[in-house]
């Protein structure tokens, strides 16, 4: 590795709305697999983790 990689920040790429959604998806969908997410606070628990990785990704 040259000296000038080492001081080379990491490129930042974009996170697609699409991949927050896929991951959103597989955190509720093993929500419910273990029990703790019913149909009646899917909507709620679904928007809470979907902002919650959108936020986590897009921090400037």
């Amino acid at each position: 590795m040259a000296a000038d990689d080492k001081n080379r920040q990491p490129m930042r790429q974009g996170v697609s709305d699409e991949a927050i959604f896929k991951v959103a998806k597989e955190i509720v969908v093993k929500f419910i697999e273990v029990g703790r997410l019913t149909p009646a606070s899917f909507d709620t628990t679904f928007e809470r983790v979907y902002r919650s990785i959108e936020k986590t990704v897009r921090q400037q």
